[in-house]
């Protein structure tokens, strides 16, 4: 509320598509309060210094979406004192100093959200008294050089409680993981304030569709939120039965859908999603002619004709369509793929157009990290934003013919990978290199591309691998960054499991390696999991890692 009569609002927006779309609510929240606002796209942590600098002196208010809670913001920034910062970040852990601090910073946090935090006493000592307590124990000595019983039995105590402290701390502080869709967070601050719109709604779907597609939260809390969205939309088409003539072409509809687990599927061919999506992949292990083979039985016990599932999906046999879903998922579970659909949501605009909320996804995506033109991260920003509003799906459609070409670039890089054997066990964890030169490479210099072809080649390797050993361990992955500096883009995500609590230790492990080594990396990164490294030193940086997770 306290946003509500300010006028100057600094926005600083990280290049996720949860935080695109709790950007969006927040713009239509400043639009109805007539708050005015500047939006700054933030890549990283250089480029939130760099945007704190430009602005600190006009602006007062700043609100950071993804981004800011996972340092000490005071420390970083170092603001003036009247400078108020308002976070909605998914990142976890949160700063203690940011918790304990609630003069100047505000954190937008769901309340039923546990962040952990060890308790203020626990980690925090005043000084001012230990040195009291110091001196009052040093003061007895007869001026002898040897401190006195008590100063030695007082250094000893303060020696252990600093230890416990620090203790605490690492504990807390040791896995990297993620919170409540920052776009979820302001839906449901629009909801407290009775402003919310269908449009918010859907944004916020989309935004915590994200977290699944890109394997940021657990199955369960993605289940969780889906149910908590679900009454909102059971509420909004409540309402809205009364509202508007259901029929209207521009009338918006979401539905809660059990639906296929293949990508993009309603604006490909059948043939290609199942070609492309990561769960039917690595299922038949598509990268071999007997995988190959499994998927034309699939096809052939599903009874389609061939002809049907190769053209678009708009272009196929109505009667086909009707039943589609059941008929794939009865022949799915012949074939041990047991949960091929899954709740999600879907939208209707009009009579003609409906998308799922993971096609949204994908496609503001590939516009986001769009490689293919020559233009500014600003530019994508912003076109990626702009695909999500419902007048502008013409742009959608963009971005969901790029996601196809990034889809397909997955799949490739993944089959070659585990064909030409790039993935190498190295002890605690697995490793694969992309080499300079490889078909799209240039695309896996963006982390969202790079995460999802992680996440897609390790489950392939899970899946093909006949190491036991090799199925429970985690993925490093390297790809080129910028060949002219010598440096690569770096990314480790924790092992493959239905039941993984997506827990990342590999940011401390990252920082630490290159400490002990002096390794050239910068961790720039509002994901401390993802690093950019001189090529030259990846050898000594790894041989660190090794040592340090055995």
């Amino acid at each position: 509320t306290t946003l509500s009569f300010l006028n100057l609002v600094a926005l600083f927006v990280s290049p996720d598509i949860d935080a695109l779309c709790a950007c969006k609510v927040l713009q239509a929240l400043f639009h109805c309060d007539q708050v005015q606002y500047t939006l700054v796209p933030v890549a990283g942590w250089q480029d939130l210094g760099t945007a704190f600098m430009e602005h600190k002196e006009q602006y007062q208010y700043f609100v950071l979406i993804n981004c800011g809670a996972n340092v000490d913001l005071l420390e970083t920034l170092q603001p003036e004192e009247d400078s108020v910062f308002f976070i909605c970040d998914t990142h976890r852990p949160v700063d203690v100093v940011n918790v304990y601090n609630d003069t100047q910073i505000k954190l937008l946090i769901k309340q039923d959200d546990d962040l952990g935090v060890p308790s203020y006493d626990d980690i925090f000592r005043d000084d001012e008294e230990d040195e009291e307590e110091g001196e009052d124990s040093g003061n007895e000595s007869d001026g002898s050089a040897e401190p006195s019983g008590k100063r030695r039995r007082y250094d000893e105590a303060r020696f252990i409680i600093m230890s416990y402290m620090r203790e605490i701390l690492f504990d807390y502080e040791q896995y990297e993981f993620h919170g409540t869709s920052a776009a979820l967070v302001m839906f449901e601050l629009a909801w407290v304030m009775s402003k919310d719109t269908k449009d918010m709604l859907w944004w916020s779907v989309i935004g915590v569709t994200d977290q699944w597609v890109h394997d940021k939260i657990p199955h369960m809390k993605y289940v969780t939120d889906i149910a908590t969205l679900q009454r909102h939309v059971s509420r909004h088409n409540h309402r809205n039965e009364d509202e508007e003539n259901s029929l209207s072409i521009d009338c918006m509809r979401i539905t809660f859908e059990y639906d296929l687990r293949l990508v993009l599927y309603q604006h490909w061919s059948l043939y290609e999603s199942i070609c492309n999506s990561c769960y039917t992949s690595c299922s038949f292990k598509l990268w071999s002619i007997n995988g190959q083979k499994k998927l034309q039985e699939f096809l052939a016990d599903m009874g389609l004709p061939l002809k049907q599932v190769r053209q678009k999906f708009n272009s196929m046999d109505m009667a086909i369509k009707e039943n589609l879903r059941e008929v794939i998922e009865e022949s799915a579970n012949k074939f041990s793929m047991k949960d091929i659909r899954v709740q999600t949501f879907a939208v209707h605009f009009g009579f003609k157009n409906r998308f799922l909320a993971s096609d949204v996804v994908h496609a503001a995506a590939a516009l986001l990290e769009n490689v293919e033109k020559d233009e500014t991260p600003a530019d994508n920003f912003i076109k990626a934003l702009d695909c999500l509003s419902r007048s502008n799906l013409e742009r959608l459609h963009l971005g969901i013919d790029l996601a196809k070409r990034k889809l397909k670039a997955i799949q490739q890089t993944v089959a070659s990978c585990i064909c030409t054997n790039l993935i190498l066990s190295q002890g605690p964890f697995l490793y694969c290199h992309l080499l300079e030169g490889t078909p799209d490479v240039k695309l896996f210099s963006k982390p969202l591309a790079l995460t999802l072809l992680c996440k897609y080649l390790l489950k392939a390797f899970v899946c093909s691998t006949r190491n036991k050993r090799c199925k429970i361990l985690p993925l490093i992955m390297a790809a080129p960054l910028d060949v002219e500096k010598g440096t690569v883009i770096v990314l480790g995500i924790p092992p493959e499991s239905e039941t993984s609590d997506k827990k990342n230790f590999f940011g401390r492990a990252f920082e630490k390696a290159a400490e002990s080594t002096s390794s050239r990396t910068l961790h720039d990164h509002f994901d401390t999991s993802v690093i950019e490294l001189k090529m030259e030193d990846r050898g000594k940086f790894l041989d660190a890692l090794i040592t340090l997770l055995s």
